[in-house]
């Protein structure tokens, strides 16, 4: 909780500690866009980003960036390893950063996590497939040679230093759902013996080994975040106790904003068996922050994932469980919704699920429904169009059928 503001709620503005100001604690966490062809950002998506900066969101988060494009997790995904697409990538600051707004760039890479007629051969700190159920998905992954995980490392801090030279705020190190780092971090993933495996602060190097080097490659003022799991909810995975360790790690180092989430591919369902408290709290992470906030100091923390209320929302905040509300579907149908917000003239956010009535479909395709709906809905944003809250599930599953047969023959 910031001294200055001991009952914050959404409206109040908060003070980062390299003197950032952000407008107020409205976060739109990270959603990919899809919108790059070939990788390639263009102006649709710039055009989304102007819709959401006029919006009132404090903090806009890209959707993930690639490091590396030769990895990248979709053919339709934003890559950013060399300086090709500066003039467009300044057009996307010029239009993310109207208004007052924080523009930060997600960078990742998202290891063995890759679609397997987007790449052939993933990499990954061991060769560890994912789960039986996403092999038909995802190919089995190779090991990174230590030379790669130096590489990777310079690559992170050389997307970082291209973003600060474009004007972005800021960037988030993408840590959790599964992607390369957090396989790093977690021990059922991570079976290496040398310097990058085994013990927690073996794990975590290349995490911290990043760091340095986007600070090495970037000036004092630029933000650097980071998003990190809870949890993976995958038995032998990356568990609480060490998440606040690695927390009061990097927290001690500097990074500027600290953003929680949960879960990956084999294990998403991020609110089942969930204490009733935490339910009634609304944020699936707020127990887990209680814990964070002893180890953090005054880093600031943003909490993403299930806050659909204003009260719930100035509760958190008001309670110093967390310093930024962040939301991510609510922007895609609404993406004024964080000056609807901060008006008063909405108190509560409905974001039913996206099912088609049938259950063999919606227990194996559901969360894939909710990717491809909530993608519709940001196409529909860039092209300069209203978002269509009532477009159907059956709609949606007709372009999932679709995609993948494009894909196939493609």
């Amino acid at each position: 909780m910031n001294p200055s503001n001991p009952t914050p709620n959404i409206s109040t503005p908060l003070t980062l500690s390299n003197g950032v100001v952000l407008k107020n604690r409205l976060y739109k966490a990270a959603m990919d866009e899809q919108l790059a062809p070939n990788n390639t950002p263009g102006q649709v998506l710039v055009r989304l980003y102007d819709t959401w900066a006029k919006g009132g969101a404090a903090v806009l988060v890209t959707g993930h960036v690639m490091i590396d494009r030769r990895f990248s997790a979709n053919f339709d995904t934003t890559a950013v390893d060399d300086e090709r697409d500066l003039p467009i990538l300044q057009a996307w600051v010029q239009a993310g950063t109207q208004n007052g707004t924080k523009l930060l760039m997600q960078l990742n890479h998202p290891g063995k996590q890759i679609p397997k007629n987007v790449n052939k051969q993933p990499v990954a700190p061991s060769a560890v497939p994912l789960s039986k159920e996403l092999s038909a998905l995802f190919n089995p992954p190779r090991a990174l040679s230590e030379d790669e995980i130096l590489d990777i490392i310079r690559r992170f801090g050389q997307s970082a230093k291209i973003a600060e030279k474009a004007g972005f705020s800021g960037v988030q190190i993408h840590a959790a759902h599964g992607y390369l780092l957090s396989q790093f971090l977690s021990p059922h993933h991570n079976r290496r013996t040398d310097n990058w495996g085994g013990s927690l602060e073996n794990r975590m190097r290349i995490l911290v080994e990043i760091y340095h080097e986007i600070r090495r490659q970037t000036s004092d003022g630029f933000i650097v975040a980071l998003k990190l799991n809870s949890a993976d909810f995958q038995k032998g995975g990356f568990g609480e106790d060490e998440s606040v360790q690695v927390l009061a790690k990097m927290a001690a180092l500097g990074v500027d904003l600290l953003e929680i989430s949960g879960g990956n591919y084999e294990s998403p369902a991020m609110m089942e068996g969930v204490k009733d408290s935490t339910k009634k709290r609304e944020a699936y992470f707020l127990d887990y922050a209680d814990k964070a906030r002893a180890v953090i100091g005054d880093v600031p923390l943003v909490i993403t994932g299930g806050f659909r209320s204003m009260a719930a929302m100035n509760e958190a905040l008001s309670g110093g469980s967390t310093d930024m509300i962040g939301m991510a579907k609510p922007y895609a149908v609404m993406p004024d919704v964080a000056d609807k917000l901060t008006s008063g003239s909405l108190t509560h956010i409905a974001t039913p699920p996206v099912r088609t009535g049938i259950k063999a479909i919606d227990k194996r395709l559901g969360g894939l429904l909710e990717i491809y709906w909530y993608t519709k809905q940001l196409h529909l944003l860039g092209q300069g169009k209203p978002a269509n809250p009532n477009y159907s599930a059956y709609k949606t599953l007709w372009g999932i059928v679709k995609d993948g047969v494009r894909r196939e023959r493609g």
